[in-house]
């Protein structure tokens, strides 16, 4: 009898950890807020996905600085919350911190890696999408001359100009792709000011097609590119509504699926520590295709971008990773 009746309160601990986690998620955005129109928004239509399945509330925080991130991880894991999807590779030494302090929560962080037992690190193939992107700049570009504007100048950001730079080359050899980084701070991924004014030094030298890797900064070059009749290039959440017309396409990065299915596996009791790597081949990254731009994707650049994704997952196309050696060889 008292067998059964331990075996019981076992089984309602598991069944009432499960519960807790199904019930207590939460997320904390970078500084640049869950409306920044890409990675973190990205990031808040998974939540929106999440709760609109379930009807369990996501608890939100929007850091102001850099010191608010690890107060706002202890305090949400001090009150039992988890598990907690953090954004952003700059949030890594505060979660670590944090994730060390309790060791019984769950924590995912979303473009960085962190080695402990109950974090799981969500990183992404940006370069197969970014080649996608950049075979399309090049199919698209009268100049034969596209642009790159990054965000911080980090090799995380230069991974996505290594990727487009290789689409572009890999449709017109002699193309030329031109590069800037927006900054050395995280301040770099909101500055819609900086972003435009490189945008348009780049549209002087003859860029037609820029791409945009900054995150808020980027909202800066899609404007610059509507005020100058050129295309550009959205990141990591759809963009193309952004600026209709000018919006070439987006390099799709599903933040939004990262977090979701956290959540979801924490309530199932599946989720897992450990490293993530998503790809073209597991709908991590991709290009958009919809109302606000079919009418700029010719039937001949959708087949011939679909043939190139084809490839890249089939291993034809070997994109390089910026980050296996911090250069851009191919």
């Amino acid at each position: 009898m008292k067998a059964v009746f331990l075996a019981s309160i076992t089984a309602l601990a598991i069944s009432s950890t499960i519960a807790h986690a199904a019930t207590e998620p939460a997320v904390v955005y970078d500084q640049a807020g869950k409306f920044d129109k890409s990675f973190n928004e990205g990031v808040y239509n998974g939540v929106k996905k999440y709760t609109a399945e379930t009807g369990v509330q996501v608890r939100e925080f929007e850091p102001k600085n850099e010191a608010q991130v690890e107060q706002g991880l202890r305090r949400l894991a001090k009150r039992g919350y988890s598990p907690i999807v953090t954004v952003g590779f700059n949030m890594t030494s505060a979660v670590e911190k944090v994730a060390k302090d309790f060791p019984d929560v769950k924590f995912t962080i979303i473009d960085g890696v962190i080695d402990l037992p109950n974090v799981q690190s969500v990183v992404f193939k940006e370069y197969e999408g970014s080649f996608l992107v950049g075979a399309l700049a090049a199919m698209a570009s009268k100049t034969n001359t596209v642009g790159f504007v990054g965000g911080m100048d980090i090799p995380l950001v230069r991974k996505f100009g290594c990727g487009y730079e290789q689409g572009v080359k890999y449709v017109s050899s002699d193309a030329t792709v031109l590069q800037n980084m927006t900054g050395s701070t995280a301040g770099a991924f909101n500055d819609p000011t900086k972003g435009s004014e490189l945008a348009k030094s780049q549209f002087s030298q003859g860029v037609d097609v820029v791409f945009a890797a900054a995150g808020g900064t980027g909202l800066g070059v899609y404007q610059a590119a509507k005020d100058e009749g050129k295309y550009a290039i959205g990141v990591d959440s759809n963009q193309n509504h952004v600026q209709p017309g000018t919006m070439l396409t987006s390099m799709v990065k599903r933040v939004d699926e990262a977090a979701f299915k956290t959540y979801k596996d924490a309530a199932a009791g599946t989720w897992k520590s450990g490293l993530v790597v998503l790809g073209l081949a597991d709908g991590g990254v991709d290009w958009a295709l919809d109302e606000n731009n079919a009418s700029l994707i010719t039937p001949e650049m959708k087949a011939k971008v679909s043939d190139i994704r084809a490839k890249i997952i089939n291993g034809d196309i070997k994109v390089h990773d910026y980050m296996s050696d911090n250069t851009c060889n191919y």
